[in-house]
């Protein structure tokens, strides 16, 4: 059989072998090699076009414009929109570049720029010779525009089909465009180094991070430096190796004066200059869980949001949210627990403005975030949203319930569709008659079970939607305890109708979008701003929130060190599964939640797990605004209750209670106390006590001895140091 097939493989090799004669060889691979050339020149034709070098700039969110509270600050960026797009760049014209650096960067890269037309043929064939010589690669023949056409459309592997390409697309940049342009573009493009994750681009860049400088600023050995770096960034850093930088500076300062691009007495000035770096640091604020965040509403508003070449800035404070951060971290470190997590929101109650986010311990483990997705139970800090459907007027009536009336915290059973109903204190401890008000300070939950009873849990549920929160609130009795799941953000958004006097603000992440080189900046909409609560039913809840931190389940944050101008709420949910506390300011709103992913008991309150948490981040925040008090709206009035008049007659000894106008209960110190009804009445008490004084003297003048007047003195003294301090007292008030 193999004899029979002989012949036929001898056919077979005979015509290969006269297909592959020299000749025809010769014509396939010219063939091959002029179609290769086509498609190499062909893509040079279709990708080789320069964009401006703004749009190069990746597409980057940026914080406030200026630091929140103090109006100071700069933008800071916080992420880009794509990964791999970690870039520090800033595009600038090459009218712009110091003539100094332009000359540097020619006199070590290409320094017959001007000349050639895109390849330096006496180059490339002098790095041929010094590259056989070496046995390797010493020397490189790339000029500028190569080098370019490599940085913005191929990639840095060394292979001769790139070397093609590479030279293709650079004669195509020379065919297109003026040697300005090119020149423009290549500075604005080379790579200069990185800063931690951050890739550093440009020429502008590079004087900013590595000198600390603009342009203009710099000096000549400064300029002959970063000119230096570009063979080798990383190697000739002046931050970690200054050594090597000298020498390499050195080196193009001798090219400029062999190339007369400097005279001698400029090169040997300039290389006396020391070395300062000044390393600035992009101040990158972490923020990844407020960037998700915002993309993901500004993608719903917009639509695509192009990759490169745009400029998004954000609501975020960049020190807020490093305080954030900082006291998530630490706070759940105090918890000595890695499964914990926590989140934290910051908002800006009167804008709606978005100024710190925590969406969880690590984002890197979880990018689930918590602050804005993570439904549960709020427990007491529901609360708050129960006392204003019970405090305030239901159309032309009056309100079911005042802060100062007579709840009974006493064993209650109700029967629901889903059984017995036995709400219970977290203390498991009955108090007997308590006020609304002792029973929000104190956090008692039968108080509150048996209001939410009388007031309905439809209101209440009503009343949670005015205020922002979007998840469903079921109407059922332990609605008013804070069964029903909500996010950190739509609560800690419903405290900022408190905040405001009564107006819910829509959450705002983006104040602006422009292009990356600064220009055309437009702002976006405004967050709409609507009134959802009267003011003066709003102030009556902040009050008895003011009294929870000065003595109720929030004194440890009075505790820490912070005044008694702050409001604030803690929340435990059943078996301890869930923390909270919120609290707030007329000017800012902090809501922190703390808890297992799997539900499990947390076994702390939310005064113990999230409380701190909140301490540490207002340490910060207030440091910046100083805080500021509540204001009194109108329709409010104050009045004594429970108590007898002193022993002067005119003094009440009890605590003024706040009520809406016209809801005061009528008792022996005046319906309606108000500080200058007051002071008029110990205006008049003062002059029947003068009047009663001088008959004194005037009937009993001779026979008063020194002691009787000793006696009279002190009784003044006393008298001066009350009237003191009850107008200490109703300046507190008022």
């Amino acid at each position: 059989m193999f004899e029979r097939a002989r012949p036929r493989l001898r056919g077979l090799g005979s015509g290969i072998r006269r297909w592959l004669r020299p000749r025809r060889l010769l014509g396939v691979t010219l063939v091959a090699g002029v179609l290769a050339t086509i498609g190499i020149f062909a893509e040079a034709a279709v990708r080789a076009r320069l964009d401006s070098p703004a749009a190069r700039v990746p597409t980057m969110l940026y914080t406030r414009p200026s630091g929140w509270g103090n109006g100071r600050g700069r933008p800071v960026p916080i992420g880009s929109l794509a990964e791999g797009l970690a870039e520090s760049r800033t595009p600038v014209r090459l009218d712009d570049v110091p003539a100094h650096l332009v000359q540097a960067v020619l006199a070590v890269e290409d320094q017959r720029f001007f000349e050639h037309g895109g390849l330096d043929l006496q180059r490339i064939a002098g790095a041929a010779v010094a590259n056989i010589r070496a046995g390797g690669i010493a020397q490189g023949g790339s000029t500028i525009t190569q080098q370019l056409a490599k940085n913005l459309f191929l990639s840095a592997r060394r292979t001769p089909l790139r070397k093609l390409r590479e030279a293709a697309m650079a004669v195509m940049l020379e065919d297109r465009y003026a040697k300005p342009a090119i020149l423009e573009a290549y500075l604005n493009e080379i790579y200069l180094g990185q800063e931690e994750t951050w890739g550093i681009h440009g020429v502008a860049a590079a004087a900013r991070y590595y000198f600390g400088k603009e342009l203009d600023d710099l000096t000549l050995g400064e300029a002959a430096l970063l000119a230096g770096m570009i063979r080798a960034p990383n190697r000739y850093t002046p931050v970690r190796h200054a050594d090597r930088a000298r020498e390499r500076r050195d080196l193009v300062l001798r090219l400029m004066v062999e190339q007369g691009r400097i005279d001698e007495r400029a090169a040997r000035r300039a290389g006396r200059e020391r070395i300062r770096t000044r390393p600035n640091s992009q101040q990158v604020a972490d923020a990844r869980y407020f960037r998700d965040f915002a993309l993901g509403r500004l993608r719903d508003e917009a639509g695509r949001v192009p990759e490169r070449g745009a400029a998004v800035y954000t609501t975020l404070d960049p020190a807020l949210q490093r305080a954030a951060e900082r006291a998530v971290r630490e706070g759940l470190a105090a918890l000595r627990t890695r499964e914990a997590q926590a989140a934290l929101v910051a908002l800006d109650p009167r804008t709606g403005e978005v100024l710190a986010m925590v969406g969880g311990r690590d984002y890197g483990a979880s990018q689930f975030n918590r602050a804005t997705d993570a439904l549960r139970q709020p427990g007491s800090a529901f609360k708050p949203i129960v006392a204003l459907a019970a405090l305030g007027r239901q159309g032309r009536r009056d309100p079911t319930f005042t802060l100062a009336s007579v709840v009974e915290d006493e064993p209650l059973t109700v029967t629901t569709p889903a059984g017995l109903w036995e709400p219970d204190n977290y203390d498991r401890q009955f108090r007997g008659p308590v006020t609304v008000r002792e029973a929000l300070e104190q956090s008692l939950n039968v108080p509150f079970a048996r209001i939410g009873l009388a007031v309905g849990p439809e209101r209440i549920a009503e009343t949670g939607k005015r205020l922002g929160i979007i998840a469903p609130l079921r109407p059922v009795p332990s609605l008013a305890l804070g069964a029903s799941e909500v996010t950190p953000l739509e609560l800690t958004r419903a405290y900022g109708v408190f905040a405001t006097g009564g107006k819910l603000a829509d959450t705002r992440t983006v104040l602006a979008v422009g292009s990356a080189a600064g220009n055309g900046i437009s702002s976006t909409r405004a967050a709409r701003i609507r009134e959802v609560a009267d003011p003066a039913e709003a102030y009556l809840v902040t009050s008895a929130l003011e009294g929870a931190v000065a003595r109720g389940t929030g004194r440890a944050l009075a505790g820490s060190g912070h005044r008694d101008d702050i409001a604030g709420k803690s929340g435990t949910s059943s078996e301890w599964r869930d923390g909270w506390f919120v609290a707030y300011t007329p000017t800012l709103v902090v809501g922190v939640w703390v808890g297992y992913d799997d539900g499990r008991s947390l076994r702390l309150t939310g005064s113990r797990s999230a409380l701190p948490i909140v301490a540490l981040f207002l340490r910060e925040a207030l440091r910046q605004t100083g805080g500021e008090r509540f204001p009194v709206p109108d329709g409010i009035e104050f009045a004594y209750v429970g108590t007898d008049r002193g022993w002067w007659g005119w003094e009440c000894n009890g605590e003024p209670e706040v009520f809406l106008e016209g809801t005061a209960p009528d008792d022996r110190c005046g319906r309606g106390w108000r500080p200058d009804r007051w002071i008029a009445r110990l205006e008049d008490r003062r002059d029947e006590l003068v009047d009663e004084l001088v008959d004194l003297l005037e009937r009993h003048g001779d026979e008063l001895e020194d002691v009787f007047l000793e006696r009279a003195e002190d009784a003044i003294r006393t008298l001066a140091e009350q009237l003191a301090e009850q107008a200490r007292r109703a300046l507190r008030q008022h």
